[in-house]
């Protein structure tokens, strides 16, 4: 794999040469560069992760995207003290030696619209593992080509497709953000939300990409932030010539990017084709992805901008519970929640080792219906019911497992 970087580097990416035409970057050539050894799993801050964004904004430019970062350049700069919650405010401050300083890409298309729509993916990833991975057998190099060279590479044919069908599309402009820190907490995300490059007054709803490249066979894709505008369900429904198996979630706060900005009373989309075995593990690598599937996605994405042309800016609704606090999280259960899954409850997707669910022996697959007084009904109530616990505090929670209710005592 590094010879093919090498090579595509060497041809594409990275020699400077004059305007010529290019031949079109496929998705998965874009995936098989990102995924890379050579980027070391591109952990915020990093070299690898700096690399990653020169090889972007070598994208950007070939595809004919303006600068719109700051001082006239496609990046935008941050530093910030490590948090790996999400769900509180990131600690940012001026650079020093106790600091990490993360990278978003930023790129425009100016059709001199009085409206904007963002079209954001992180690039950032777990470098060797440690928090946040899955991997318990040592250091290893995470390459997350799902997550989420799949969203950038998805990306960046979107941007390149907005470019070639002028003067269609042409009554919004387009942001593209690669965002830095999802990984460390939605901090990218959160850092442009707060210090915008453009009037976010005027954006019209913006765009999410988070793990799009493993489309199973039943054509699953999980669609979040259907509830926070009214034209969403439509839209979504009309466009769907790709027969996609669509399971609508209406809630504008998750466990990516496009969080930042439903915070801002902006409206969102965020697509995402669920977890693997491989996720948040060094197997996640670029031959594993389903590249047919990614093209569906863009397909129906670009039908969903077209649509939504010339509808002006959204109106902005919020979300069912979701006008509350987030929840704030003390404890954890040790499990992968299904996004894919629509049914009452929370389904299991993966349970972590050494965790409070593995050792009260839940299982992939389990569906927790219960935990202690607290009704789980959906990812929310979840969430919710997570937030009341302490560190040491013993619960039972109540799973369904082929079709009968099982209790397990877990201690958190």
């Amino acid at each position: 794999m590094r010879a093919l970087f090498i090579l595509f580097v060497t041809t594409i990416a990275f020699f400077s040469c004059k305007e010529e035409k290019r031949k079109p970057v496929s998705m998965k050539e874009d995936v098989t560069i990102l995924a890379d050894d050579t980027f070391n799993g591109r952990r915020t801050g990093t070299e690898g992760e700096r690399k990653a964004a020169d090889y972007i904004i070598k994208r950007f430019k070939d595809i004919g995207l303006q600068p719109k970062g700051y001082k006239g350049h496609f990046t935008q700069t941050f530093s910030f003290r490590a948090s790996n919650d999400p769900h509180k405010e990131a600690e940012f401050t001026s650079k020093s030696d106790s600091t990490t300083t993360g990278t978003n890409v930023i790129g425009y298309i100016d059709n001199q619209a009085e409206t904007t729509v963002i079209i954001g993916a992180h690039y950032d990833h777990l470098g060797m593992g440690g928090e946040g991975s899955l991997y318990r057998e040592g250091k290893a190099i995470h390459n997350g080509a799902d997550d989420n060279a799949s969203g950038v590479a998805v990306m960046l044919k979107l941007a390149d497709s907005l470019i070639t069908s002028a003067p269609a599309n042409n009554q919004n402009n387009y942001l593209f953000i690669a965002f830095s820190g999802e990984e460390e907490g939605l901090l990218g995300s959160n850092y442009f939300v707060k210090n915008p490059t453009i009037d976010t007054k005027k954006v019209s709803y913006m765009i999410n990409m988070d793990m799009v490249g493993r489309l199973n066979e039943k054509n699953t894709l999980a669609v979040h932030g259907v509830g926070t505008s009214p034209v969403f369900k439509q839209v979504l429904f009309a466009n769907n010539d790709e027969n996609l198996n669509i399971v609508e979630h209406e809630s504008g706060v998750g466990p990516s990017d496009h969080t930042s900005f439903y915070l801002a009373d902006i409206p969102v989309l965020h697509f995402f084709t669920g977890q693997h075995e491989d996720y948040h593990k060094p197997g996640d690598d670029a031959e594993k992805l389903n590249y047919e599937g990614m093209r569906k996605i863009l397909n129906y994405i670009f039908a969903i901008i077209s649509d939504l042309n010339d509808n002006g800016q959204l109106t902005f609704t919020k979300t069912k519970n979701e006008s509350e606090v987030v929840p704030d999280f003390k404890v954890t259960l040790g499990v992968v929640p299904d996004y894919l899954f629509d049914g009452e409850g929370m389904r299991i997707d993966g349970v972590s080792e050494d965790r409070p669910a593995q050792k009260a022996g839940l299982q992939k697959g389990d569906i927790v219906k219960r935990m202690g007084e607290h009704d789980i009904s959906d990812m929310m109530s979840y969430m919710k019911s997570l937030s009341k616990f302490e560190k040491g505090e013993t619960a039972i929670v109540t799973v369904e497992r082929d079709g009968k209710l099982i209790e397990a005592n877990v201690t958190f």
